[in-house]
């Protein structure tokens, strides 16, 4: 049987502040991310399954995604939960939607962090091949299975 690779493009807008850090990401910004998840599997070989053929339903795929990962960082805050932006006065109190995470809101980090959301909602038979999240037009993170194993 084949090994295939099937793809989605996510995209969110999440802010973060990167406490301690040199530059202007210091601050509370936003960005608009792409999200791009590829799996890799083999096709559904039962001739009288509807889905016959496919690695994974794509629609299935999405929810996966979109629970796991869009639904829970899009429109959100993201902040180092040690910082001292966690404790400004009022910030839960007029926004819904703020995240303290135990690592800084990197891009590399988050990345960490949706790779391991994603895998770990997956069929057993299907496993992730590599994510890339564009923070920017012209900077992004990515990671490989081949390079973590």
């Amino acid at each position: 049987m084949n090994k295939i690779r099937v793809t989605k493009v996510f995209t969110f807008d999440m802010a973060h502040a990167l406490f301690g850090y040199d530059g202007p990401c210091k601050n509370i910004h936003g960005h608009t991310y792409r999200l791009s998840v590829t799996l890799i599997g083999e096709q559904i070989a039962d001739e009288t399954n509807p889905k016959h053929g496919m690695v994974i339903d794509f629609t299935d795929f999405k929810k996966i995604v979109k629970e796991q990962v869009v639904d829970v960082f899009d429109h959100t805050l993201v902040l180092k939960a040690d910082t001292p932006h966690a404790k400004i006065v009022g910030l839960t109190e007029q926004f819904e939607r703020v995240i303290y995470s135990n690592y800084q809101p990197s891009c590399e980090n988050l990345l960490l962090d949706m790779v391991e959301k994603i895998s770990r909602h997956l069929p057993s038979d299907i496993t992730i091949h590599n994510v890339k999240l564009e923070e920017t037009p012209t900077s992004y993170a990515e990671w490989f299975a081949c390079d973590n194993f």
